[in-house]
């Protein structure tokens, strides 16, 4: 089980230190989500990430410091999705450039699971529960439906929305390649504590896989 965390939307005190801390306490892949942020904003965030941990950076938007920074790889939006043909081409050109550059994107229906597109590396699907952050953004899915949903699809698939600690076997159960957590981390207590002990669950969850 893949453990994702994704940046808060809206700048967090003492963010980039405590990213920094999380990468030294073994966080493999982060999404930098900031839509409200200009390319000199992003920069400035990066900068202050170690060149060492670039690698284990997915970027949201400005996809073309992916290449100037040497980043893990690109994430789309819905709305990159509907720029359409030229999008696409700038994707696989950067990807030309880049062979190990990751893509995903974002689902929020179980019928997008059914398409075939070999741009993206694995795909979020969200909401699995109901989300921490948002009060109001509530799953709908049936853990049945989606279960048959991923086992046939021919994504890698990530839960998103309200993973925590205490769901994350329903979401390995059911599936998920991995599963991104937001709230959990970055609302409320200590960012690292969290992570610490979700990076464990999924340890313990994938030496379950082969007993």
């Amino acid at each position: 089980m893949k453990a994702i965390v994704l940046s808060a939307q809206r700048s967090v005190e003492n963010e980039t230190e405590q990213v920094i801390n999380l990468f030294k306490n073994g966080l493999k892949r982060f999404h930098l989500r900031k839509p409200h942020y200009s390319i000199k904003r992003m920069r400035a965030y990066l900068d202050k990430i170690p060149k060492e941990y670039h690698n284990r950076i997915v970027i949201h938007s400005h996809h073309q410091l992916a290449l100037k920074y040497h980043l893990k790889g690109i994430h789309l939006t819905s709305k990159h999705r509907k720029k359409g043909f030229l999008r696409k081409l700038r994707i696989k050109l950067i990807k030309y450039k880049k062979p190990k550059l990751t893509v995903s994107t974002s689902f929020h229906s179980i019928s997008e699971l059914d398409q075939f597109n070999d741009l993206y590396d694995y795909v979020f699907l969200s909401p699995i529960f109901d989300s921490i952050s948002k009060k109001d953004y509530q799953s709908g899915f049936k853990e049945f439906r989606l279960t048959s949903a991923i086992q046939s699809s021919n994504f890698k698939v990530v839960a998103l929305g309200g993973v925590d600690n205490n769901n994350v076997h329903k979401a390995f159960n059911m599936g998920f390649w991995g599963s991104a957590f937001l709230g959990t981390i970055w609302t409320k207590g200590d960012s690292l504590e969290k992570f610490i002990q979700i990076k464990e669950s999924c340890k313990k969850l994938d030496r379950e896989r082969y007993i």
